[in-house]
């Protein structure tokens, strides 16, 4: 058997998993369905992934690359909180839309196992709660802000898949929930500017009520504003 031949085998048998996935969410998975349908006999799935569980793991690789590919595709709006509102969303959507690979993802517990593509979102979104903390925007440290928000999202993602419909009101209220309480704005603000915060992230938080422009340019005069900043000296011609 060539390496060519190998790999398309590979690739066939872990196409043909991921779709019986993904049209049977939470159901169990038949090796020998699986086989059938490539037309391979069980040696040669084992051959490829040793066992259901490295089979299992290669369909979870495979759901992390369609949702990264889907969150590389959306444009950064220039503010780390706002970005964490679209990364919500869009991680809601991907399990509403995929719910086999996304229960298999995140659903399946394993006591002291995290799936290692598991941390490819994860650093993206350490990134922009570090991006965050660096502008003075976090209340709490920046990996805990991450985590804070992971685990709200998954929680509110898995609801809707459970209920088999989408709750839009309710993901929005612990989104907005949780952003709140990562940046302070549910407290009262050590700042001599308290009233500036709730502004900000309001406006972040509906971007389509000034339009994105002039949101992005309120933010720079808020976060001026409340650091008491001027803006540099531009000489007068």
């Amino acid at each position: 058997m060539t390496d060519d031949v190998r790999s398309d085998t590979r690739s066939r048998l872990l196409a043909a998993a991921a779709d019986m996935i993904a049209s049977s969410p939470g159901e169990e998975i038949s090796l020998r369905a699986i086989c059938a349908a490539v037309g391979v006999k069980m040696p040669t799935l084992y051959h490829f992934f040793g066992n259901k569980q490295g089979l299992l793991d290669a369909v979870v690789e495979r759901g992390f690359d369609l949702y990264l590919a889907e969150k590389s595709s959306m444009e950064s709006t220039g503010d780390p909180i706002q970005d964490l509102r679209a990364g919500w969303d869009a991680h809601v959507a991907f399990g509403l839309a995929n719910p086999g690979f996304y229960t298999l993802m995140y659903g399946s517990v394993r006591p002291g196992h995290s799936p290692a593509p598991q941390a490819r979102p994860s650093r993206i979104l350490r990134r922009l709660t570090t991006l965050a903390a660096e502008q003075g925007r976090l209340a709490v440290d920046p990996h805990q802000a991450a985590a804070h928000v992971l685990v709200t999202n998954i929680g509110v993602t898995l609801r809707q898949i459970v209920l088999a419909q989408e709750d839009r009101a309710l993901s929005v209220a612990v989104r907005e929930g949780v952003i709140a309480a990562i940046t302070g704005t549910t407290a009262t603000i050590s700042s001599p500017h308290p009233h500036i915060a709730p502004v900000l992230e309001y406006a972040n938080a509906h971007p389509e009520i000034l339009g994105s422009a002039e949101t992005l340019l309120l933010t720079t005069w808020l976060r001026r504003l409340a650091t008491d900043q001027p803006p540099s000296a531009t000489p007068i011609p």
